[in-house]
C-alpha cells in the first residue's frame, strides 16, 4: 500500500518534531520533508511533490495563506491541510478561498489531524466540527452567494477555461487532451472550481456558466 506523502510547514521545530513522530508512526503516512517558512514550503513542494502539505498560517516571510494559494495555482494535484491556532470564521473563509482542502485547529490536532489527512487524501473536504456551524449559518444567511462572487473574482484564467469546457459538456479526458494536462489535474481543477464557486453538480455548473455568458463565446 502506498503511503500518504506529507510535507510539514511550521516555524516551530518542536511542533514539527512532534508531528513527524505522530505521522510516521501511522502505517499509511510518511513525512517526506519539513519547512520553517513560506518560501521554503514553496521550494520543497516543488522539489518533493508531496500528496499533502500540512500548513501553518503564521510563518515568517510568505504567509501560510499566500503559500497555500500559490501551491494550489502551481501544483493543483498537491492538497493543502491547514493546521493553525486560529479557529475563527474569518480565517476559515480566507483559507477556503485560497483553495485549502482541510482546516484543523491545533488544539484539536491530537484527535482530528489523522482523520483530516486521510479524508483529504481521499479527495474530501475536512472542516473541524467546531467550525462547520459557521458554514451552515452562512448558507442560512445567504452567505453562499457572497462566497460565490468572491470565488469568481479569484478564478485563474486556466480555471475559467476549464469551467467553460466543462459547461460545454466536455469530459475530463477530453479536456485533458485539449489542454495537454493529465486527467487527474483536470479533476483537481474541477473540484477546486466547485469549491470556490459553491456549486454542486454539473447542472449548477452549466447554469452558472450560462448566467455568466461563458457559453456564448465561440469554441
Amino acid at each position: 500500500m502506498s503511503k500518504i506523502r506529507l510535507l510539514l510547514a511550521d516555524d516551530h521545530a518542536v511542533l514539527r518534531a512532534g508531528l513527524r513522530m505522530l505521522l510516521n508512526a501511522q502505517p499509511d503516512m510518511e513525512v517526506v520533508g519539513e519547512a520553517a517558512d513560506g518560501e521554503e514550503t514553496l521550494r520543497k513542494t516543488r522539489e518533493l511533490c508531496p500528496d499533502i502539505v500540512v500548513m501553518d498560517l503564521t510563518m515568517p516571510g510568505i504567509s501560510g495563506l499566500k503559500a497555500t494559494e500559490q501551491i494550489r495555482e502551481e501544483s493543483p494535484e498537491v492538497k493543502v491541510l491547514v493546521l493553525t491556532v486560529h479557529d475563527d470564521e474569518s480565517y476559515l473563509h480566507r483559507v477556503l478561498r485560497c483553495g485549502a482542502a482541510a482546516y484543523v485547529p491545533k488544539k484539536a490536532a491530537d484527535t482530528e489531524l489523522l482523520s483530516a489527512i486521510r479524508a483529504t487524501s481521499r479527495g474530501e473536504m475536512f472542516i473541524h466540527s467546531s467550525l462547520t456551524r459557521v458554514l451552515v449559518d452562512d448558507l442560512l444567511r445567504g452567505g453562499s452567494a457572497k462566497e460565490r462572487q468572491q470565488g469568481e473574482d479569484r478564478l485563474s484564467e486556466r480555471e475559467r477555461e476549464i469551467l467553460r469546457l466543462l459547461a460545454l459538456g466536455h469530459t475530463n479526458r477530453e479536456i485533458a487532451s485539449m489542454l495537454f494536462l493529465s486527467i487527474k489535474t483536470v479533476e483537481t481543477y474541477k473540484a477546486r472550481l466547485m469549491a470556490k464557486l459553491n456549486l454542486r453538480g454539473r447542472a449548477e455548473l452549466v447554469r452558472y456558466a450560462m448566467e455568466k455568458g461563458l457559453l456564448n463565446i465561440e469554441s
